[in-house]
């Protein structure tokens, strides 16, 4: 009950948006002046659509909340994530969102009723899915469960209880999801690709999406990729100032979220993260986890979907965020990919005199080639490397980014 009064939640507060600036969200721009005709068959999320096309779209967002009275976390005597889990969810809502750009696609809509027709049941069939995946209880059925990643998180040195930054939720990630593509064919043709240290290498990318050079070679493909590519969720870490975020890396952040192709930004102020899908003016919009529900047994048929989906919009100053955050990127085959490197180029460097740092970059050839360090892990986001000696770092993991 205090987390939900001090964030605000008991009191419903309402998000005022100017009308005479644009809303964008996850690639998607509204205005406010223009009224859409009902009628219409023109597609929803096209720029210049109305406000309830942006409302509409918002609460489409996979919304991942603290939950309590869950199955206890392993080790622990938890059994709710309140106060301590918020990074795991914002983590969780940006996956989620990139599972529903693979299987349902961006321009997929949820509205709250029965389906009607095979189209919509297909879909409500398909949502329920993505959201079991994300149930909170220690079963395999929910690969991405907060109990799957807290228990990723002990071969770090985390345990529950404790806090991650974006860079460790990211790695938990592409982890989570290699480990489910073992198990259940649904994955295994999409994976996720961590940069690291700002750079992102065109050949790991090539020889993890590619399946024709794998000596796997998987003969299902799903509805958004080629049999030969997987589709790929690109998660880039950065760090944009020291003690408080560069402002002159502002409009980059904001114009990454014109993309299409990206699903969002996991970030926040310290200690407390959101998950932003778009902005308007200097102002962020976000999904906040900080709301404490009872938890949903998403194994009953026709559970209730309403929890898991946000009515409420917020904003958050950019100046606010803190400059330790994680890009997401979803790329459906190659020529999306290729694409994606064009077309984002333009929004990494800063239009400043002063600040000539990319964000991030695309690196020719692969990491292991240019990085040869031991691994380590992570203990309350600082680095600390182990004594052992291993392999060259696929697995690196750090929080500590070079200063932009």
């Amino acid at each position: 009950m205090w987390n939900n009064m001090k964030y605000g939640w008991t009191v419903k507060l309402k998000t005022n948006f100017s009308k005479d600036s644009p809303v964008w969200l996850l690639g998607r721009c509204y205005h406010r002046k223009m009224i859409v005709d009902p009628s219409s068959e023109s597609d929803l999320g096209i720029e210049g659509e109305g406000i309830e096309g942006f409302k509409t779209d918002f609460i489409s967002r996979v919304w991942l909340t603290y939950r309590r009275e869950f199955p206890i976390l392993n080790g622990s005597n938890f059994t709710t994530d309140c106060g301590w889990g918020c990074m795991l969810r914002s983590g969780q809502m940006l996956l989620a969102q990139g599972l529903v750009c693979h299987m349902l696609g961006r321009g997929w809509k949820w509205y709250d009723q029965r389906p009607t027709s095979a189209r919509l049941y297909n879909e409500d069939v398909c949502h329920r899915k993505i959201i079991r995946w994300f149930g909170d209880n220690p079963s395999w059925n929910s690969p991405f469960s907060i109990h799957m990643l807290v228990t990723l998180g002990e071969a770090t040195g985390k345990k529950a209880g404790d806090w991650y930054g974006p860079g460790s939720v990211s790695h938990l990630l592409r982890q989570a999801v290699e480990l489910a593509a073992r198990d259940n064919k649904e994955f295994e043709h999409l994976c996720v690709y961590v940069a690291q240290d700002c750079a992102v290498y065109i050949q790991d990318i090539v020889d993890l999406c590619d399946v024709s050079q794998s000596k796997q070679h998987v003969s299902t493909h799903s509805l958004h990729s080629t049999p030969s590519w997987r589709a790929l969720i690109l998660l880039v870490p950065v760090r944009l100032g020291a003690e408080k975020m560069n402002s002159a890396y502002g409009p980059c952040l904001t114009a990454l979220l014109t993309l299409e192709n990206c699903i969002g930004i996991i970030g926040g102020r310290p200690k407390h993260s959101l998950y932003f899908v778009g902005f308007q003016d200097d102002k962020l919009i976000h999904l906040d986890p900080h709301y404490c529900q009872e938890v949903v047994d998403v194994w009953q048929p026709n559970f209730p979907l309403t929890s898991f989906h946000c009515r409420s919009p917020r904003k958050m100053n950019l100046s606010r965020l803190d400059p330790s955050c994680c890009i997401g990127f979803y790329c459906r085959t190659r020529d999306d990919f290729y694409k994606f490197m064009k077309n984002v180029q333009p929004f990494l460097v800063p239009c400043h005199e002063k600040v000539a740092y990319p964000m991030f970059v695309f690196c020719e050839g692969r990491s292991r080639d240019v990085m040869r360090i031991n691994k380590f892990s992570i203990s309350d986001d600082t680095v600390r490397f182990s004594d052992m000696n291993g392999d060259t770092d696929d697995e690196l993991e750090c929080e500590e980014f070079e200063i932009l």
